[in-house]
């Protein structure tokens, strides 16, 4: 693309090296937000910018928040004896919307996927198996995507996790195979929460 202003080229070149946006709707949202009264335009630039500075992650849960503890974490009214294991954020938040899970969360932060180089000590999973053992946690449950980064990522951990004296569970299959949480509508997911099973049955299908 051949651009008059150096400017919008540059504007450009940023949002299109954001994942899922091309130099074409790059383009577009330039020209839109060009076309926006200013004042609008600076409310998305300044809140960008607080994001980016102000922004922490919680530390124990890993969750996205202000403090450094979530308020999920800091809650006195969810359940502190069982933990649900997820990938990120995306999950944390299709899970809520389901007001089907009261318990806390553990923030993976990816898969276990060799072909893509992550390993599992580039994952949050020492610090999930140090929350384990030193609070009076009940049940984890294994609730990464039905892929096969998810089911190994879930094996593993389970094999960690198997010889603490705990109840280890995963969401029901009415979460389709190959599935990414994020995508499942809130009344399946609800449901396969609802419905979880110990996770040793699943090595026998």
């Amino acid at each position: 693309m051949n651009f008059s202003s150096k400017l919008v080229e540059n504007a450009v070149n940023s949002l299109a090296s954001l994942p899922g946006i091309g130099k074409r709707t790059a383009l577009r949202l330039v020209l839109y937000l060009l076309k926006k009264d200013k004042i609008n335009t600076y409310r998305i630039a300044d809140s960008i910018k607080a994001l980016i500075d102000n922004i922490n992650y919680c530390n124990i849960c890993y969750n996205i928040c202000e403090e450094n503890i979530c308020s999920i974490c800091n809650s006195e009214k969810r359940n502190k004896e069982t933990i649900c294991v997820i990938r990120d954020f995306r999950d944390l938040i299709s899970i809520e919307n389901t007001k089907e899970f009261n318990g806390l969360y553990h923030i993976l932060g990816g898969l276990i996927s060799p072909m893509e180089g992550i390993n599992p000590s580039d994952l949050n999973i020492e610090s999930l198996l140090d929350r384990v053992k030193q609070n009076n946690i009940k049940e984890v449950i294994l609730a990464l995507s039905t892929t096969m980064d998810g089911e190994t990522t879930n094996f593993f951990i389970y094999k960690k996790l198997i010889d603490l004296n705990i109840k280890i569970t995963t969401i029901s299959r009415g979460v389709s195979i190959g599935d990414d949480l994020e995508y499942t509508d809130e009344i399946t997911l609800g449901r396969s929460l609802i419905n979880r099973q110990p996770f040793e049955y699943t090595l026998k299908s």
